[in-house]
């Protein structure tokens, strides 16, 4: 995946940023400078679109916050060109692990470890061989896990949040649906953003990212398996890894 899908994710985070920083500038121009009811109704009309958005979206994104809170175990697979396998695990309080393996299986790309003695950044150069891990400084594991932000609630719960100041000035639109992906009943929000098309982001009953499909990009990410209770394994380094430190 990933370079491309997460370059994607950035942009529209950024233009989210923009879209809020535009409905203030429209909302105080038409007020400074126009008269009349026309006016009023169209201030009105923009408030109640952007009021109507923000509640579809903060009743969408109360679940993936609570879902912060729970141990689970998520399969993911990418579409593409370079399809991707990514493991997801947390048991909190401290305990995250992400596995990014490559089409195939044949290279485990990179697995990221969070456990109580730090965080672990761990790589296998070919299928069986050995692996090595570095133990990361404070800096380098923030930017790690930004790596992986995607696939975390929290990313998309601020996500969303941001958009939905400014969605409906410029002809945006936010909807609800649902979706069944690999026997996952699941809940979506959708963002028509003029312009640029519709992205879809859908949770599943127990609250967890299951599908997410930017706009105008080919890459999405969808759920294939789920447990409640990630094994202990997840969250250890591999067998025989040589450790070094940052």
């Amino acid at each position: 995946m990933s370079a491309d899908f997460r370059r994607a994710v950035t942009v529209a985070g950024r233009r989210g940023s923009v879209r809020i920083a535009a409905a203030a500038g429209v909302i105080i121009l038409i007020g400074a400078g126009s008269a009349g009811c026309s006016v009023v109704n169209k201030i009105n009309s923009i408030r109640h679109t952007v009021d109507g958005n923000r509640a579809t979206i903060k009743a969408f994104t109360e679940s993936l916050k609570k879902s912060k809170a729970i141990p689970f175990q998520a399969t993911y697979q990418t579409t593409g060109g370079s399809p991707t396998t990514i493991v997801y695990s947390v048991q909190p309080p401290t305990n995250v692990a992400f596995s990014e393996t490559a089409s195939g299986g044949a290279t485990s790309v990179t697995n990221l470890i969070a456990n109580s003695s730090g965080e672990y950044s761990c790589s296998q150069a070919s299928a069986g061989g050995q692996w090595s891990c570095e133990k990361l400084a404070k800096a380098s594991a923030i930017a790690q896990s930004q790596l992986f932000a995607i696939y975390t609630p929290e990313h998309w719960a601020t996500f969303l949040t941001a958009l939905s100041i400014g969605a409906g000035l410029a002809g945006d639109k936010v909807t609800t649906s649902s979706k069944t992906v690999n026997g996952f009943s699941m809940n979506c929000v959708d963002l028509f953003a003029k312009g640029e098309g519709t992205s879809t982001i859908c949770t599943t009953s127990q609250g967890i990212l299951g599908y997410v499909k930017v706009a105008a990009q080919t890459t999405s990410f969808e759920i294939t398996k789920y447990t409640a209770t990630p094994p202990a394994s997840a969250f250890q380094l591999p067998a025989g890894a040589t450790v070094t430190h940052q």
